[in-house]
């Protein structure tokens, strides 16, 4: 009976231990030292070419910092990594132009980005007939 307790006492010991560490490390993460809540965020600027990884500065009132970020590779560099958007399908192709077009509606602007509430893109149509008729 005595084993029994003694490892139902360890067994909350450890549970506890478990739940302070756990809030530790989120007041931690949440607590920067900073009191101000209007921060201003630039744009990711990659460390070298034009994607990948790189850091974005905030400032608020005399404060200033810096946060890592990644840009993808294959961002649409015309509207910014930090706008996103939600595409229709793509349109008919144009036998004027030989594009396709489609838009995009703001879905999110991410650490206070200027991003356009609609924007419009065009790619070269395919010349590849797709075959409907694949069972036959």
């Amino acid at each position: 009976m005595q084993v029994r307790s003694l490892l139902l006492l360890l067994a909350l010991i450890l549970v506890a231990a478990a739940a302070e560490a756990g809030k530790n490390k989120k007041e931690k993460a949440k607590k920067d030292g900073s009191k101000c809540e209007d921060w201003r965020w630039g744009p990711c600027v990659p460390n070298s070419k034009d994607c990948g990884l790189g850091y974005r500065e905030g400032t608020c009132k005399d404060e200033s910092k810096k946060l890592k970020c990644k840009i993808p590779c294959n961002w649409k560099k015309k509207f910014g990594a930090d706008c996103k958007y939600k595409f229709e399908s793509w349109g008919g192709c144009s036998a004027q132009t030989g594009l396709k077009t489609r838009s995009g509606i703001l879905k999110k602007a991410l650490y206070n980005a200027q991003c356009e509430e609609t924007v419009f893109v065009t790619k070269p149509c395919s010349s590849k007939i797709k075959s409907k008729s694949k069972g036959r």
